[in-house]
């Protein structure tokens, strides 16, 4: 038996047995965000301003950086995946303050 992902196509491990393909909105359903009120990252958008790269906007997963018309960063942490990838890739130094969040607070994966 072949399993079939969500468009059709045919799922293979690496293994060779098959695997249901599941979506990403599927799998964010088993994704809870206990947002502390302070912030576990903090962008200085005075430092961002003078960045010309961005890559903080391209590589978020969460896609939680968006550019704004006047040249600053808006950015949310509250559905922050805490991979730290932003303040790797940010190439202005202080622009982003990362930590992880206050114990009991931040992303939380359930599994089904």
């Amino acid at each position: 038996m072949t399993a079939r992902g969500a468009q059709g196509n045919e799922v293979v491990g690496p293994l060779g047995p098959t695997y249901p393909a599941i979506s990403f909105e599927t799998r964010m359903d088993s994704v809870e965000f206990r947002v502390h009120e302070r912030p576990h990252i903090v962008v200085d958008d005075t430092i961002c301003r003078d960045c010309s790269v961005r890559g903080c906007i391209t590589a978020c997963p969460a896609n939680l950086f968006i550019p704004t018309s006047d040249g600053g960063i808006l950015f949310n942490y509250e559905q922050c995946f805490e991979c730290g990838t932003c303040y790797l890739v940010c190439n202005e130094e202080g622009a982003i303050s990362w930590s992880y969040p206050e114990g009991g607070h931040g992303v939380v994966f359930h599994s089904s």
